[in-house]
């Protein structure tokens, strides 16, 4: 009868928000976080394919009950795309399938263009995705020369800015909702240019409430530990309501705070009508996520167990 392996890990809380670099997959780059911080439970919130550096969240221990708050976030991108060159997976890892001339294309062009992806629109996922299709990852079946048909998604860009146009290559900043292939994006464009197009960079400059500025890179993680141990790794986690932190923030006495805990809804005063709400004790202290009822009172959804 074999016996379950214990994990003798460190069992930390907090999310480290990491400056994922080029040519790693997602989970390459948490399983590194992890054995540098000797973490005994860890998870990434949504991959960042080996082509994009960029915010990939981690979270640890008690903070990955909190994970889907932020796959389901809004995003941000700096994206550098050649024109000219169209490629099988819209990327530059893909298969060129035609070269165009770009001679006839303009700045004015451009930002004529990039206007009509604002807002909500229908966006064909790549080929190259890793939406499922029967269980096999759509790249996996691309990668055999075998194409799908797939469904359209509704998608919604906030912002999608011409920041240069130099040669064959322009950079734009998005700001999009959750599911936006920038991948398609790049091919879109480069079709409605009239020359093709395919991502050469691609750069993930926010993830929910989160941007570079709070994030390190792996070297940099690597730095701490020979200079300081853990006790310095650890100083760069942020606290888990940090993912919440565009929630309503309800204060909970003694006495609804110990009802909740327990599994039970609970009535505040001057509560938020509808929605999820970040619970707190009165003394600031988080204690999870709740979610208001119709008849008014919070339930809890989502509880930190301390200790």
């Amino acid at each position: 009868m074999s016996r379950r392996r214990k994990n003798n890990g460190r069992k930390i809380n907090g999310i480290l928000i990491l400056d994922k670099p080029v040519g790693l997959t997602s989970n390459a780059a948490l399983q590194r976080v992890k054995r540098l911080f000797g973490a005994a439970k860890a998870g990434h919130t949504g991959s960042l394919d080996p082509l994009a550096s960029g915010v990939l969240p981690i979270c640890f221990g008690e903070a990955t009950k909190f994970s889907q708050f932020l796959l389901d976030a809004d995003k941000g991108y700096q994206v550098t795309i050649k024109l000219g060159v169209r490629t099988d997976s819209s990327d530059a890892e893909g298969e060129i399938v035609s070269i165009r001339s770009t001679r006839h294309v303009t700045d004015e062009q451009i930002r004529t263009q990039l206007k009509t992806f604002e807002g909500e629109i229908d966006q064909i996922p790549s080929m190259f995705s890793a939406i499922k299709h029967n269980g096999q990852p759509l790249y996996k079946l691309a990668r055999q020369g075998i194409e799908v048909e797939r469904a359209a998604r509704r998608i919604r860009i906030d912002h999608i800015d011409l920041v240069s146009f130099k040669g064959r290559e322009i950079k734009l900043d998005i700001a999009c909702s959750k599911g936006t292939y920038i991948r398609t994006i790049a091919d879109d464009l480069g079709e409605l240019l009239g020359c093709g197009g395919h991502v050469i960079e691609l750069r993930r400059s926010k993830a929910g409430p989160y941007g570079l500025s709070d994030s390190i890179t792996l070297d940099a993680l690597g730095e701490l530990i020979s200079e300081g141990g853990h006790q310095a790794v650890d100083q760069r986690l942020l606290p888990l309501s940090s993912c919440v932190v565009d929630f309503p923030e309800l204060q909970l006495p003694e006495s609804s705070a110990y009802y909740l805990r327990q599994g039970q809804a609970v009535q505040i005063a001057n509560m938020p009508t509808e929605g999820w709400v970040q619970i707190h004790h009165q003394d600031g202290e988080f204690i999870g996520v709740g979610e208001i009822l119709d008849d008014g009172r919070v339930a809890p959804r989502r509880l930190v167990v301390n200790g």
